[in-house]
């Protein structure tokens, strides 16, 4: 089975992290969406991993369309050169409309904000409310301790161990786009 995947939705960081490594990174993946012709739908700003990202879609000939909240925009936020954006009232609305025109999901690093909205697709993935791949780029192992943790879930048993599999984990942008794409659903139930 091959998804068909038009755009991802890519939460990252407002900031850019320690170093070069997670720039390096969020350009990577901004050019490999751009180059195949996949929406990039993200958080609107030109901040930190987030900007890098989106110009690095831009400049590989792609589209992007931000979301951002009409305080970050009042505040000069906005990145200038988006393909399209809107404007929303609150972050529940722009988590909403983020999930509704993405075809799939991509966490690179970031902070809590970042692992939240991650957390919440995943989330509506589990209950079924949605059937869209989400993935972390686990960026020179950025997210091992997060699986880590996730595997002390299963161990406790407050998650299925087969839900371990519900999420697509890579440390190679083309990869993990492969992934998402070739990703089938966990079907089984969340309750132990």
């Amino acid at each position: 089975m091959s998804r068909a995947l038009s755009s991802i939705a890519v939460y990252c960081g407002s900031n850019t992290g320690l170093g070069e490594t997670y720039v390096d990174a969020a350009r990577a993946l901004g050019t490999v969406l751009g180059k195949a012709g996949i929406t990039l739908v993200y958080g609107g700003t030109h901040k930190g991993l987030m900007g890098v990202l989106a110009d690095a879609a831009l400049a590989a000939g792609g589209s992007v369309h931000g979301v951002i909240t009409k305080r970050l925009a009042d505040q000069g936020h906005l990145h200038p050169s988006l393909t399209r954006h809107e404007i929303v009232e609150g972050m529940r609305l722009r988590k909403a409309r983020m999930a509704e025109e993405a075809d799939g999901f991509i966490a690179l690093p970031g902070g809590i904000g970042t692992l939240e909205e991650f957390m919440e697709v995943w989330t509506l993935n589990q209950l079924g409310d949605i059937d869209k791949p989400a993935g972390l780029f686990d960026v020179a192992g950025y997210y091992q301790p997060f699986i880590g943790f996730i595997d002390h879930m299963i161990e406790q048993r407050f998650l299925p161990a087969a839900h371990r599999a519900s999420i697509v984990v890579d440390g190679d942008p083309e990869s993990l786009v492969a992934g998402l794409r070739s990703f089938e659903r966990v079907n089984v139930p969340k309750w132990l």
